[in-house]
């Protein structure tokens, strides 16, 4: 369990820090930069419980990352396989592919689990992509499935995200 950051026991109107002075490194092109050593919160410092608590069991039953990448596999490809790339109509089709993977996975009851479903939709040319994703992940519980499709007119990836809650 996670939880957010609590008051400081002093007040104070300065910034305070994780440790007592700030570290200054060079990135690679010469200028400073703050390390990530150094946190500053305005009168606020992380509670005892801000750390994972690994006491608590965990779900019980596991997210089916196989089972989603086939949900994904058909979707995609029932949905895709015969299109021409339109950019109205794939903006669309998003929606329509997110909403029925999230159906399906949602169908398949998995407790505790937030899902969350990404679908990118582009024009096949001779053009490469690249895709990043960030949030707050435990390993030990949150999971994602991806797959990727292409016909001779448009590519499609989509990714789901399983963030376990408790």
């Amino acid at each position: 369990m996670v939880t957010g950051i609590s008051p400081a026991t002093t007040e104070t109107n300065e910034w305070t820090h994780c440790h007592d002075r700030a570290h200054q490194d060079r990135n690679p092109l010469g200028k400073r930069v703050l390390s990530p050593s150094w946190i500053p919160y305005r009168g606020l410092q992380l509670s005892s419980h801000a750390v994972p608590d690994h006491s608590v069991k965990g779900p019980t039953k596991r997210f089916p990352v196989a089972t989603v990448n086939n949900i994904l596999k058909d979707v995609l490809t029932s949905y895709l396989q015969e299109e021409k790339y339109e950019a109205e109509l794939c903006r669309q089709m998003t929606k329509t592919i997110s909403e029925v993977i999230k159906a399906r996975v949602k169908d398949l009851m998995i407790p505790r689990y937030k899902i969350i479903v990404l679908i990118h939709i582009g024009q096949l040319n001779d053009q490469s992509m690249r895709i990043g994703s960030r949030c707050i992940w435990d390993p030990a519980n949150d999971t994602f499935s991806s797959y990727s499709f292409k016909n001779s007119s448009l590519f499609a990836v989509a990714n789901v995200y399983a963030v376990y809650y408790e």
